[in-house]
């Protein structure tokens, strides 16, 4: 099991993986377009599951959602 994923220029923790496609199937349960091309055959096969297509767009890279890391703070010493 990797511990990073890397997508495009991106690495993403297992947890931040998992914060996109839930942030993305919640968008999708509530009506957001989807963003990868899909005919019907397709739909049917991943069951109109949103947490399947929101993983089938994260593989393809098209989700539009940027992640955030806090940077640690400089201590300044004396």
């Amino acid at each position: 099991m990797k511990k990073h994923e890397t997508l495009g220029r991106e690495t993403f923790t297992k947890y931040e993986k998992a914060r996109i496609i839930g942030s993305r199937a919640l968008q999708l349960s509530l009506g957001a377009p989807i963003l990868v091309p899909m005919d019907a055959k397709k739909l049917k096969e991943v069951e109109y599951n949103p947490i399947r297509i929101a993983l089938l767009e994260y593989e393809k890279g098209v989700i539009p959602i940027t992640i955030r890391r806090p940077l640690p703070k400089k201590k300044k010493t004396s």
